[in-house]
């Protein structure tokens, strides 16, 4: 077989290709699907068994784990699944594809959804160029899934076509008789065999003819098919590299769990793979060689995915804290997840209150960050710390929109049941809570806003007096902010604490801000009058001290919020 360079280079465009057909459809599904996929696929995935179930069923479905993996990193990419859900539903994937394996042992089929890939752009094509973003928004998905599976399909084609060139690995012929040193040679040639052909039943394909040829038994055919599980993973973590931080994560889980369940298999493997064939012989009465060599090895696969699956469904948790502390969650790139809200079932209506008083305090303490990157932006001079930092800062206000919906979409779900009176003024409390923090989300991104636009060409920058006057007022907003979260942290005091904070000082500092405002107001016109700076810089100047007042007023809102349900509780 020949492999020139212009082949090597149709490879690398084809993985140009798929990684382009990723990025595309995750913008895609983030744009249109927004909250309703989300829902859907949380309710799919409510616990640890209905996401295993899940990841069979589409696998099962799709006849490829492969793009069944690459789709859940594309929907943790979008903020559709957390970390925890796609882990099971990976899980499944890893099932579900043992279907493929005993479709090709016993019929020689499998389904090609890259055949679908051009027709459904015929479909794309009026949706891209709609001036509705919704449906633009479904023409790019489409246009995602289309190139990421003709990515995926020019892979396959385009890779070394060693599933019709087996002579190539006879020379593994001769490395089969070193007993468990084999074993692992052969683990790891059938890894990079599916790490270059992109395809775990292409390479279910290349150890069925090397049985059958002769060249290695079913041990070492064995050896190769737990290579392949590792291999196969080689496919999410090229979708993860144009995704976050989860998507990474996601990634590696799949390969996490795939590895962990190779080592435990290594240890017990002559016994495991005797009962496998035990099980053929005996059980299913499969007598000739060459079938029964098939059998064996689609049992072994479908036995060890099983198995593996439900020994380490009770690790989920630890394989999200491994991938997560091997691959840390960069600065610039926030995780947006509720983290005390379960969006499945809801709890008794006190505990129910209680979850969501808790995401309300994570959602003060993101504000309050959102607040403090405002101040370290006014003094970044380098254009890409800049830029970067902006750009943060409009993520946040973005997870601060969204964080507000879903807990007012949980606390409208609670009110539905049947609640006291105290407990109905408890929730009419904590909405106006989401909301104000909501505000304050939205004056720090306009506070961000104006900073962004004194930099830009042709405007005068502001002069020390301002930005002293600048500090002095972010200082009382710091200031208020902090009172703020003493007050309505509702994880870290009592109720009775609470209550005793003198909530005046909250009033007192929103009384400062005010009064300074004024006399800033007043000064400012003097010092244009004066030409102490250019008309435009005072407007600019102005703008920021006036979001600044405004941000102070939705501080004392929160805190009159808090206040007044706790003084129904205690009166």
């Amino acid at each position: 077989m020949e492999y020139s360079f212009y082949d090597f280079l149709k490879l690398i465009g084809s993985l140009a290709l798929f990684l382009y057909g990723m990025k595309t459809m995750s913008e895609g599904l983030q744009k249109f699907a927004g909250d309703k996929l989300r829902m859907v696929l949380t309710a799919m995935t409510t616990n640890r068994v209905t996401g295993v179930l899940t990841g069979m069923l589409i696998t099962a479905l799709i006849q490829s784990s492969s793009a069944t993996t690459v789709m859940v990193v594309s929907f943790v990419n979008a903020g559709l699944l957390t970390l925890t859900q796609s882990i099971g539903v990976i899980m499944g994937a890893n099932i579900g594809t043992t279907v493929t394996a005993w479709i090709i042992s016993t019929l020689g089929f499998k389904v090609n959804i890259a055949g679908f890939a051009l027709p459904l752009l015929a479909f794309g094509i009026p949706l891209l160029f709609s001036k509705k973003s919704q449906r633009k928004s479904i023409g790019e998905f489409i246009f995602g899934f289309s190139f990421l599976f003709m990515g995926m399909s020019a892979l396959t084609a385009n890779a070394p076509d060693l599933k019709d060139n087996p002579d190539m690995l006879a020379f593994l012929a001769n490395y089969t008789d070193m007993g468990y040193g084999s074993i692992i040679l052969f683990l790891i040639v059938g890894t990079i065999l599916t790490m270059i052909v992109q395809a775990s039943a292409a390479t279910m394909a290349i150890t069925l003819i090397m049985c059958a040829n002769g060249w290695i038994d079913y041990e070492l055919g064995v050896a190769l098919v737990l290579g392949e599980n590792i291999g196969t993973t080689i496919t999410a973590n090229l979708a993860a590299l144009t995704g976050n931080t989860q998507a990474r994560r996601a990634a590696l889980a799949h390969l996490t769990f795939n590895v962990f369940g190779v080592i435990w298999v290594l240890f017990l493997f002559y016994p495991f793979t005797e009962a496998v064939s035990w099980f053929v012989e005996k059980v299913m009465g499969v007598t000739d060689p060459a079938l029964a060599v098939s059998f064996k090895l689609s049992a072994f696969h479908t036995a060890f995915n099983i198995c593996n699956t439900f020994i380490m469904i009770w690790f989920v948790k630890l394989i999200e804290k491994t991938v997560c502390l091997v691959i840390p969650m960069k600065e610039e790139e926030e995780e947006y997840r509720l983290r005390f809200i379960d969006r499945g079932l809801l709890s008794t209506a006190e505990l129910s209150i209680l979850q969501a008083g808790k995401e309300i305090d994570q959602f003060a303490d993101r504000i309050k960050r959102m607040f403090n990157m405002v101040k370290d932006l006014l003094h970044t001079e380098k254009d890409e710390d800049f830029n970067k930092l902006f750009s943060r800062i409009e993520k946040y206000e973005n997870i601060s929109d969204s964080m507000e919906i879903e807990i007012a979409s949980y606390l409208d779900k609670v009110s539905e049941g049947r609640l006291s009176s105290e407990s109905k003024m408890h929730i009419r409390s904590m909405l106006r809570e989401i909301t104000e923090l909501e505000s304050i989300g939205d004056s720090c991104y306009n506070l961000a806003r104006t900073i962004n636009r004194t930099r830009q060409k042709g405007m005068k920058p502001f002069t020390e007096a301002q930005m002293e006057h600048m500090h002095q007022m972010f200082n009382l907003i710091d200031e208020a902010l902090d009172q703020m979260l003493v007050i309505v942290k509702r994880s870290e005091h009592t109720e009775e604490s609470r209550v005793s904070v003198d909530v005046n000082h909250s009033f007192n500092i929103e009384n400062e801000i005010n009064n300074f405002r004024n006399q800033l107001k007043n000064q400012n016109l003097i010092d244009v009058d004066n030409k102490v700076y250019d008309y435009q810089t005072g407007v600019n100047y102005m703008d920021m001290i006036g979001e600044c007042e405004k941000l102070g007023d939705y501080v004392v809102n929160v805190v009159e919020a808090h206040c007044n349900v706790s003084e129904k509780k205690n009166s």
